[in-house]
């Protein structure tokens, strides 16, 4: 079984941290059978179940990346204003 990365993990909410941590125990025990094709059913449950953190993710990163931009402007702006008081 493929775990998601921790910070998807951080984001998940506690009800489906727990449905994670439960189909990842269940589709390890599945995997120690040797049965892999009922280990792939969970993985893609999985892989479902994540998908709400991972655009959470990405949100948090289009957040930071749109106040990075606007202290880069404000920057260039009060270089440019001193600049021009010279």
């Amino acid at each position: 079984m493929r775990h998601c990365s921790v910070q998807v993990r951080g984001l998940l909410t506690r009800d489906e941290l727990d449905r994670y941590n439960a189909l990842m125990e269940v589709g390890s025990y599945l995997e120690s059978q040797t049965r892999y094709d009922l280990a792939y059913t969970v993985q893609q449950e999985v892989d479902l179940l994540i998908q709400p953190a991972i655009e959470r993710l990405k949100d948090k990163g289009r957040a930071r990346d749109k106040a990075t931009q606007e202290y880069l402007d404000a920057k260039k702006l009060s270089t440019e204003a001193e600049v021009e008081e010279e």
